[in-house]
């Protein structure tokens, strides 16, 4: 998986290394972190593009985030893009959550996902807050869901 910063620098490491490096280099600094994982996607035409990021908080100092941006011809109906979106970022919580729990950083999983039943994504609510909450995550949907409507939605091409 190829990750990048925010300004489009490539990240050279493996995600967790990368992640670790953050961590020890920050909590060094006197930050207290929390990280929020999140994913968006778009159609346009045949293709659907998925954008995952980590973003990491510095309490009351801001944040910044890492990147990854992924194609598919693959079709999807509203809730299993949704349901897919959620898959791809409680793929990278569990590879990321011993690094969380090692280093006592709070983490939650955010999900691009309406609370109003009144919108499509709710379909997905469900089952995406139980996968979530069953992964052991903390979980947020729309409107706290930052990670996913905000920050991925702005780096999803």
């Amino acid at each position: 998986m190829l990750w990048r910063k925010f300004n489009g620098d490539p990240i050279q490491l493996q995600i967790t290394d990368a992640v670790e490096d953050v961590i020890t280099r920050e909590t060094t600094a006197g930050y207290h972190l929390k990280v929020c994982i999140g994913t968006d996607s778009q159609v346009k035409g045949k293709e659907t593009e998925f954008a995952t990021v980590i973003v990491f908080l510095r309490e009351g100092h801001g944040g910044f985030m890492f990147i990854h941006n992924e194609k598919t011809m693959l079709k999807y109906s509203i809730k299993e893009r949704m349901l897919v979106e959620v898959a791809k970022s409680i793929e990278i919580a569990y590879e990321l959550c011993d690094l969380f729990t090692l280093y006592d950083v709070d983490m939650e999983v955010h999900a691009d996902i309406n609370t109003n039943p009144q919108f499509k994504s709710n379909e997905a609510l469900r089952e995406a807050m139980g996968y979530i909450l069953g992964m052991g995550f903390a979980f947020k949907a729309k409107p706290e869901a930052f990670a996913s409507s905000s920050c991925a939605n702005k780096v999803v091409n």
